[in-house]
C-alpha cells in the first residue's frame, strides 16, 4: 500500500498494485499476492485500488472513475513503458481529504490483469479482489457481464496458477462462485468495525452466513474484527470455512503470531519483508524445534494458547 506523506517510508517504497511490486513481493516465501481489478467500460479488467483516479491539468485537479475509461485512458496515466513518452501525472486523495502528489520512491506504470498473469512469477497465487464502488447499485446483468470478462482473462492467462476470489460486495462473491467452481472465492468483510446499509456486510456471523448461502469457501476479515469478536474463528472453523485478515495490524509481528495461535489460516500485509522473516522467526523455527523434541501431537496442544478478550485489545 502507499500512503502519501507517511512517516513510515516503506508505505511509499514502490508504486502499489504494479508488476514491480508484485515482483518484489514474490522474492520472499509467500503463497499469494493481492490486488484489487475493476473493469474499464471497454472491458478490459485492470489492476487499481481506489474507484477514482486524480490528476491535474493547467493548475486544475480532475477526477476520473476508472470504470468510466477506456483502457487507452486508463494507461496514460503515470510513467509510461514506452521510452521517451511523458504520462499524465497522478495524484491521490488522503483518507483526510487532502489531494496530493502520488510521489513514490521506485515507480512503475499501471497493469492490465492479463499483464500481470504474464509478467509476475508463475509460482505465486493471485488474490483477486473483485472491486465494486460501495456507492453504486449494481443489477445482476451488469455484475455478471463484469464478472464474465475478468473470468475470461483467468481462464486464458491462469494455468496452474493458484487463484482465490474475494469481494466486499456479496452478491458478486456469490455470483462468481456460481459462474466457475474451478477457484475458491472468499467474502471480504469488515467485521462489524464499519456499518453499512447491507447488514450482510456487517459482522462476521452475517459473513458466515452469505459463505454458507453462497458456497464461498472463506472470510477475508479485517483483523480488527476479529480481535475485537474472538469467538467467531471457532464458528467460522466449524463451518468449514477459511479465515485470513487485513489490515494494519497485520504489519505488526506479535498481531501476526497471535492469529497464527488463534488458528487464523493466513494474512495479508504491506511489510512483506518483515512481516515474513518475522513468521520464520515466532512460528516456523520454533515450530521446527518443537517438533526435533518430542512427536507432533504432543506438540500440537502444546501449541494451542488461549486469549483473553482484554489480552487481544491491546492490539489497537
Amino acid at each position: 500500500m502507499n500512503i502519501m506523506q507517511s512517516s513510515d517510508s516503506r508505505m511509499e517504497a514502490i508504486k502499489e498494485n504494479t508488476i514491480l511490486s508484485f515482483n518484489s513481493a514474490a522474492k520472499f516465501p509467500i503463497d499469494f499476492i493481492e490486488f484489487d481489478v475493476q473493469v474499464t467500460k471497454d472491458d478490459c479488467p485492470v489492476i487499481f485500488h481506489d474507484d477514482f483516479l486524480f490528476s491535474q491539468e493547467n493548475g486544475t485537479v480532475y477526477e476520473k472513475r476508472i470504470t468510466d475509461m477506456s483502457l487507452e485512458e486508463f494507461l496514460c496515466f503515470g510513467p509510461q513503458r514506452e521510452a521517451g513518452k511523458q504520462g499524465k501525472s497522478l495524484l491521490r486523495k488522503s483518507r483526510d481529504g487532502k489531494i496530493l502528489n502520488w510521489n513514490v520512491q521506485t515507480d512503475d506504470s499501471f497493469c492490465t490483469l492479463a499483464e500481470a498473469f504474464r509478467k509476475v512469477d508463475s509460482s505465486l497465487g493471485f488474490n483477486i479482489e473483485l472491486k465494486f464502488d460501495d456507492n453504486i447499485v449494481y443489477h445482476h446483468d451488469r455484475l455478471t457481464r463484469v464478472l464474465q470478462v475478468i473470468l475470461q482473462v483467468v481462464s486464458e492467462y491462469a494455468k496452474d496458477r493458484p487463484i482465490i476470489f474475494s469481494s466486499f460486495h456479496p452478491d458478486a462473491a456469490q455470483l462468481v462462485r456460481k459462474l466457475q467452481n474451478t477457484y475458491p472465492v472468499f467474502f471480504l468483510t469488515n467485521g462489524g468495525t464499519q456499518v453499512y446499509y447491507d447488514v450482510r456486510r456487517n459482522s462476521l456471523e452475517e459473513a458466515i452466513k452469505v459463505c454458507l448461502e453462497g458456497g464461498l469457501q472463506g472470510i477475508v476479515s479485517e483483523i480488527k474484527g476479529v480481535f475485537r469478536n474472538p469467538g467467531a474463528v471457532p464458528k467460522i472453523k466449524e463451518a468449514n470455512l477459511s479465515l485470513l485478515t487485513y489490515g494494519k495490524l497485520n504489519n505488526v509481528p506479535e498481531a501476526v503470531c497471535m492469529q497464527h495461535l488463534m488458528g487464523i489460516d493466513g494474512v495479508i500485509v504491506d511489510f512483506v519483508q518483515e512481516i515474513s522473516h518475522a513468521v520464520d522467526d515466532m512460528i516456523v523455527k520454533p515450530l521446527n524445534e518443537s517438533f526435533k523434541g518430542g512427536n507432533e501431537e504432543q506438540n500440537k496442544g502444546k501449541s494451542k494458547v488461549q486469549f483473553s478478550q482484554q489480552e487481544l485489545c491491546r492490539f489497537f
